[in-house]
């Protein structure tokens, strides 16, 4: 009989009875409510962060993450369902382990795969026979397999014969209200068969959608950049089309309510002050940097990239445009910023848009204050800003511009309407309001 046949079959045989213990590196938003699930399917679970503060949250049954429920990360940590650590020997008791660590980019705007590095050389110690590793952080097409496992063949162990690999991209969209981490289809691709069927086995036990098998690892990793380069690209058309039609004297917004009448054959993208949140901003920017060693240029990849990039210079330029039609310069002047977070009803502010709409605008002299009911404060460039605890009229009134960078549901967009002297709105939160003397859009 195959022996790499019976291994995979022993390692299946435990994700199939619930035996297997799990673990998952990095506790953030990706890996959280990763863990969550594991545990609320009855696995034995073992979270991996190297902060202090997430650990010690998560055995508390503490919740920092948005789409994870309070009650179901207490219930399963009373359980003894999950637990967290940053002692990385209990990898040793994990029959598989998912990586979801940040890939960021560096100064120089290309991958940092630093921290997917450090993941894989902390757990190579502890690695043993029949043992599942799967990479679940957004990286260029070819980590898996020229990063990943020559580093945890350094153990000694054989990838495909005596441990198992596997890429999985994360598909994690902050606030989605339908799509979570339980219900949304998960594309697995492995370093051998055997590798991918039991990667693909782990995530059919655990989730509630259709798993998708492709032929690599390098496939799962092209097609989440696809995804989100897709996303880049189309957003960076609709972002020149807005700056055109302002020259043009026409509405963005009226063009795309129009073009979306069509029932096939157009998906609805719309502007703003550009792009924010942990993958679509950075995404292209691995790609590009992986088309270079094949001597590729991305050029319509880059140019959208350079649209969206300088969205947030151009909205500071509208923005000064308008205070000079109301007599006012944007230095001295006072603007309020509704809205840090990069998307509408979450605490998450990475990469966020508004954040360069804040700097630019105390650049050139303005008093910026923000309220955002979701951010309460937030660190950039290493200091930390404080938003408004409450949006009044006194605090409206007082500004002479209102500034709508993300179009948060719960504020109140008729209080601010009534009370503000002129409202630069950049993500159209303002459309339900007839009188709009006072409003200019994006």
């Amino acid at each position: 009989m195959d022996v790499n046949k019976t291994n995979a079959d022993d390692l299946k045989q435990k994700l199939l009875n619930k035996s297997a213990i799990l673990g998952v590196v990095g506790l953030g938003y990706v890996g959280l409510p990763l863990a969550v699930e594991k545990a609320k399917a009855g696995y034995k679970t073992i979270g991996f962060d190297v902060q202090e503060d997430k650990v010690k949250m998560v055995n508390a049954g503490k919740n920092y993450i948005g789409d994870v429920v309070n009650e179901d990360l207490e219930k399963i940590v009373q359980s003894g369902l999950l637990s967290a650590t940053t002692d990385f020997a209990q990898v040793a008791k994990a029959d598989c382990v998912c990586v979801c660590v940040p890939t960021p980019l560096d100064v120089h705007q290309q991958p940092d795969i630093s921290y997917v590095e450090a993941s894989a050389k902390a757990i190579v110690p502890y690695m043993h026979k029949e043992m599942l590793i799967v990479l679940e952080s957004t990286t260029y097409p070819g980590t898996t397999e020229d990063l990943l496992k020559p580093i945890l063949e350094s153990s000694g162990l054989t990838c495909g014969r005596d441990f198992y690999l596997a890429f999985s991209p994360e598909r994690v969209d902050p606030g989605n209200l339908i799509y979570k981490t339980k219900n949304t289809p998960k594309v697995v691709g492995g370093m051998t068969p055997n590798c991918t069927d039991v990667a693909a086995t782990l995530y059919e036990s655990i989730l509630e959608a259709p798993i998708h098998r492709v032929s690599s690892p390098a496939i799962a990793e092209m097609e989440k950049i696809l995804e989100n380069t897709y996303r880049n690209v189309n957003i960076g058309l609709v972002n020149e089309l807005a700056i055109l039609c302002n020259k043009m004297n026409l509405s963005i917004w009226e063009v795309i309510d129009a073009a979306k009448s069509k029932p096939y054959g157009f998906q609805a993208f719309y502007p703003g002050p550009g792009l924010g949140g942990h993958c679509i901003p950075l995404d292209p920017y691995y790609l590009s940097w992986k088309a270079r060693e094949y001597g590729f240029h991305t050029s319509m990849i880059e140019a959208s990239m350079m649209v969206n990039d300088r969205m947030p210079e151009y909205c500071v330029e509208r923005a000064s445009k308008i205070l000079n039609r109301h007599e006012k310069a944007i230095k001295g002047s006072r603007v309020l910023v509704l809205g840090v977070a990069y998307k509408q009803d979450i605490d998450d502010y990475r990469e966020s848009p508004a954040l360069r709409v804040i700097n630019e605008l105390e650049k050139r002299g303005a008093e910026v204050v923000y309220y955002d009911p979701f951010v309460k404060e937030y660190r950039d460039q290493g200091k930390v800003k404080k938003g408004e605890s409450h949006l009044t009229a006194e605090l409206i009134e007082s500004a002479d511009l209102v500034m709508i960078t993300t179009a948060h549901t719960t504020v109140d967009y008729s209080f601010v309407h009534q009370r503000a002297k002129v409202i630069f709105d950049t993500k159209n939160a303002m459309k339900a309001m007839q009188n709009r003397e006072n409003i200019e859009l994006l």
